[in-house]
């Protein structure tokens, strides 16, 4: 007991006396759901017998770091982004970290650049980059930040610890779900091509087609707007055999149930539309739209979890962390007539 009073305990005590990694008793002091309950008893109980209390500002004195967290995002209103924001800067406010955002304009190289150099001057103490483009990783690539960081829905192929929502398997269930309705096929009215949201969406889709041997027709490209998937909205409205369509997000599907009901085309009468987002207006469309809900929740602890696992310097069991997606039915939906 002598040598624990000369010096206050460390996690690595915690972790040695629970029999536990240093990466459970930092998911435990930071209420990570995840964690067996059993576990989470040891750790408490180690804790207390310790009695350890985490000093992250005493790190920051070492390290020359404040308790800042920084943020990259998209200068945007599209529900994904600024809902993974908004539960970013939650969970971090609750594990006690300042969050700073920047934001930017454009997902481009030079943007997203600036926007790492601010942080660094900054001297963050860890850094969640949410711009799911291929620009984003090769900017932080380029930059080095120096800093912990953590990528959201970004490229699966690069070395950077990734958080992302599973964007096949969300767009599986949704074409899944109108083909188990009676359709022969589905038609996708897609993001932008330079998303890896966008381009996950299209591999779940054309998979699905694939998995029942289903005709896959040719993706009508949008981007994340209303307007956008009115336009594509107008085209497909116009052609007969189109009776379900999988929209990459709930706007997109927005704008196609407007150009449906202009062309006299009713949903879902006569058009079965399905979405991606869940976003909170989505159970007021006229119909209530079917739609896949993203954990946004999940993917905030998560990036959270593999960040401040860096900040205390100890190892990332798991660069990658995978959250799955809901689909949630609604009234858009129906069996195509006769």
């Amino acid at each position: 007991m002598g040598n624990r009073t000369s010096s206050a305990p460390a996690m690595a005590d915690v972790a040695r006396l629970a029999g536990v990694s240093h990466q459970t008793v930092s998911r435990v002091l930071n209420g990570h759901p995840y964690v067996q309950e059993q576990t989470r008893s040891r750790v408490q109980a180690a804790i207390d017998e310790l009695g350890y209390r985490p000093n992250r500002a005493a790190r920051a004195l070492v390290t020359g770091r404040s308790q800042l967290i920084g943020v990259v995002a998209q200068n945007t209103t599209l529900c994904g982004p600024v809902s993974l924001l908004a539960a970013f800067e939650q969970v971090a406010v609750e594990a006690g970290f300042v969050v700073t955002a920047h934001r930017v304009d454009v997902l481009d190289r030079e943007s997203i650049t600036t926007a790492l150099e601010r942080h660094r001057d900054q001297r963050v103490a860890g850094i969640v980059v949410i711009a799911p483009t291929a620009s984003a990783h090769d900017a932080v690539d380029a930059v080095s930040p120096g800093v912990p960081l953590v990528m959201v829905d970004g490229d699966a192929e690069r070395s950077t610890p990734l958080v992302t929502v599973d964007q096949a398997a969300g767009a599986f269930a949704a074409t899944a779900h109108l083909l188990q309705a009676g359709h022969r096929t589905v038609w996708h009215v897609s993001g932008p091509s330079d998303w890896f949201d966008s381009a996950g969406r299209i591999v779940g889709w054309r998979s699905a087609l694939e998995a029942v041997g289903a005709e896959v027709p040719p993706i009508m490209s949008a981007d994340w707007s209303a307007a956008s998937g009115y336009r594509a909205g107008q085209v497909l409205a116009r052609m007969p055999e189109v009776t379900a369509i999988f929209a990459a997000n709930d706007h997109l599907a927005l704008g196609i149930l407007r150009a449906m009901s202009e062309r006299g085309r009713r949903v879902p009468h006569d058009v079965s539309v399905v979405g991606f987002d869940d976003v909170p207006e989505a159970a007021y469309f006229i119909p209530p739209l079917t739609t896949v809900r993203p954990d946004f929740a999940e993917v905030a602890r998560d990036a959270l979890d593999l960040l401040i696992t860096q900040i205390d310097g100890n190892p990332v069991d798991e660069i990658r962390r995978t959250s799955s997606p809901t689909l949630v039915p609604r009234d858009s939906v129906r069996p195509p007539s006769s």
